[in-house]
C-alpha cells in the first residue's frame, strides 16, 4: 500500500532533531522524498543517514530559516535534486532558554536581542518558507501543502509571553494565508503542541533524566502524558495528506488536552 505522501516532496526545517526528526523519518517512511534542512548540517546528515538506512530518499542541506536567501536556496535543492516541491513544514523554532534554578523568563527581563532574535526564527523563519513555497507552487501551477509549527503557546497564555507572542503570530499567520491562497489550491495548516522534551527546550532525549523529566512533564497535561515528537510528526503528516485535503486555515492542537480548558482534579 502506497504511503499517505507517496511520491511527494517534502522540505522540512528543524530537521536534525525533535519533531523535526521525527516528522522527516515518518514522511519518508510514507513515501516522501524529503529535504531534512537544519542550522546545524551534522544534524540534518545524521537525520538523513536514518532514512537511508530504511531505503528512503533524502538530502541534508543547511539553513538558517532566518535567511531568506538560505530558505529560497533550500527550494532550490529540493527542485533541482527532486524536481519539484509539494510539501513546506516549517518547523524549526527556537525558545528562550531557562535559567538553571529558574522559571520561565518574565518579559521584563528578557533583553530585546533575546526578543530580536525569536522573532526572526519563529516569525520571520516562518515568513520566508511559506513566501518561497507559494513561489514555487505557482510556477509549478498545481496548489501546494504548508503546514507551519505553531505552540498551543500560540492559542493560550502558556510558554512565557515572548515564546507565546512568536508563536501567535504564527498561528495568526497561518489562517490569514490560507484564506489568501485557497484560490490558488494552496493548503496551509499548522500544529500546535505543548509541553515535549526535546534540545529546543535545552533537555537531551538521551541523557540520565530524560525520563524523569518526561514524566514531570507530562503532568501538566490533562491525558497525562508529555508530547513525544512523533505526536507532532504524525499531526503533520496528516495536514500534509490528501486525508486532509478539505482543510486549510487550521491551527490544530497536540497538547494533550491543554488548550481545552481548566482540569479541575477529584
Amino acid at each position: 500500500m502506497d504511503g499517505l505522501v507517496q511520491g511527494k516532496v517534502a522540505i522540512i526545517t528543524g530537521a536534525g532533531s525533535g519533531s523535526g526528526r521525527a516528522a522527516a523519518l515518518l514522511f519518508a517512511r510514507h513515501g516522501a522524498k524529503v529535504i531534512a534542512a537544519d542550522l546545524d548540517l551534522a544534524w540534518a546528515e545524521q537525520t538523513v543517514s536514518a532514512i537511508v538506512a530504511e531505503s528512503g530518499h533524502a538530502r541534508a542541506v543547511q539553513c538558517d530559516v532566518a535567511d531568506e536567501g538560505a530558505v529560497s536556496r533550500a527550494v532550490q535543492s529540493a527542485v533541482e535534486s527532486y524536481g519539484r516541491l509539494d510539501i513546506m513544514y516549517n518547523n524549526a523554532g527556537i525558545t528562550i532558554q531557562v535559567r538553571p534554578g529558574e522559571g520561565l523568563r518574565r518579559f521584563v527581563d528578557t533583553t530585546l536581542d533575546e526578543i530580536k532574535h525569536l522573532q526572526a526564527v519563529n516569525i520571520t523563519g516562518v515568513i520566508n518558507g511559506c513566501k518561497a513555497a507559494i513561489r514555487q507552487f505557482e510556477a509549478q501551477g498545481n496548489g501546494g501543502v504548508i503546514v507551519n509549527t505553531a505552540s498551543v503557546a500560540g492559542l493560550i497564555g502558556y510558554g512565557g509571553t515572548v515564546y507565546g507572542s512568536t508563536k501567535g503570530a504564527v498561528t495568526s499567520l497561518t489562517r490569514a494565508l490560507a484564506i489568501e491562497m485557497a484560490g490558488a489550491g494552496i493548503r496551509i495548516n499548522s500544529v500546535c503542541p505543548a509541553g515535549m522534551p526535546t534540545r529546543f527546550v535545552g533537555i537531551d532525549p538521551e541523557g540520565p533524566n530524560a525520563e524523569a523529566v518526561k514524566i514531570g512533564m507530562g503532568k501538566a497535561h490533562p491525558l497525562g502524558r508529555a508530547i513525544d515528537p512523533m505526536d507532532c510528526a504524525n499531526a503533520a503528516l496528516f495536514l500534509a495528506s490528501d486525508l486532509a485535503s478539505n482543510i486549510t486555515g487550521v491551527n490544530l492542537p497536540v497538547d494533550g488536552g491543554i488548550s481545552a480548558g481548566i482540569q479541575i482534579r477529584r
